[in-house]
């Protein structure tokens, strides 16, 4: 099969933007052009690429074909990058917000040294994650899934631990005696997918919800929610390690939670992905635990 890489170009802008007209626009050229591209693509794989709906998306057969033209994206700009020193190049990443808010912060440190580089985070949960790099949307992914995606592979990193916290006058008020009042106290989750308080009531004997359930969906706002005193919840340990040690937070008890995280790639020979790569491991290497044997994969807060 021979493909034209104007011909993928104009695949992954359909794809990009929903429609002929926009990616014409995108591209710079007509829509009679885009069509073309798209009508000589579909000839040389004798299949139907683009469902023309609206919007348009690629159909099974295409988004093989619009993962290869996110790749060749990738491998092209490095090139152009090593023979001019003028392109930038793009690296796509899903990351959960919890890592995002930690220990990855480290590996956009590195980053920023790194020239004409551009870093396109996705805050994404596992299950979407899963999906941008099935699609070829990010070439790489923080994730608790241990199974790789098909064209990826896959190498553990460690565990972000969650320990139970609250500020220091909402665990004097919902106190039972010397320990805190499980099934009264507020919670607070990430969304409604976030298991986390859950499950650590489970342990503690409690198989109701709490009867106040906040919801705060961004991590700074969720660390603050509790900082402030509207209710207990799991946070990272190293986000929250100063504060404890402060006494501005308090443990709610020694428990604690591990949730196994894996670095997940396109196996592309770039450079560039390999790069990133090397610094994910080593911030991981500095900021995660082991994770423990036989955890089980948890859902991320995205």
């Amino acid at each position: 099969m021979d493909i034209n890489p104007g011909q993928l170009d104009a695949l992954v802008a359909i794809t990009d933007h929903g429609s002929f007209e926009a990616a014409a626009r995108h591209l710079h050229i007509t829509p009679s052009a885009v069509s073309q591209r798209i009508r000589a693509l579909e000839a040389a794989a004798g299949q139907v690429l683009v469902s023309r709906g609206t919007p348009c998306r690629p159909t099974p057969h295409g988004e093989w074909l619009v993962r290869l033209g996110r790749q060749t994206r990738l491998l092209h700009a490095e090139a152009s990058q090593a023979l001019t020193a003028a392109a930038t190049v793009e690296l796509p990443v899903a990351v959960n917000a919890d890592s995002l808010a930690t220990w990855f912060r480290d590996v956009l440190a590195e980053a920023a040294a790194w020239d004409a580089t551009a870093i396109c985070l996705h805050v994404e949960d596992q299950a979407y994650s899963q999906k941008l790099l099935r699609s070829g949307d990010v070439l790489a992914a923080v994730t608790s899934d241990p199974v790789a995606v098909q064209g990826c592979s896959v190498e553990p990193l460690g565990a972000l631990r969650y320990v139970p916290a609250a500020a220091p006058a909402f665990a004097d008020r919902w106190r039972r005696g010397q320990a805190p009042d499980w099934p009264a106290m507020p919670a607070i989750v990430f969304n409604d997918k976030d298991e986390l308080q859950m499950d650590m009531l489970r342990r503690q004997g409690v198989t109701q919800p709490p009867p106040v359930v906040h919801q705060v969906p961004t991590s700074a706002d969720f660390y603050e929610a509790v900082r402030i005193g509207l209710g207990w919840a799991m946070l990272p340990d190293p986000q929250a390690r100063a504060d404890l040690a402060a006494g501005r937070l308090v443990r709610l008890s020694s428990d604690v939670t591990d949730v196994p995280l894996y670095w997940q790639r396109w196996r592309l020979d770039s450079p560039r992905l390999a790069a990133l790569t090397g610094a994910v491991r080593a911030a991981a290497r500095r900021h995660l635990p082991p994770a423990p044997a036989g955890a089980r994969p948890a859902r991320l807060n995205g």
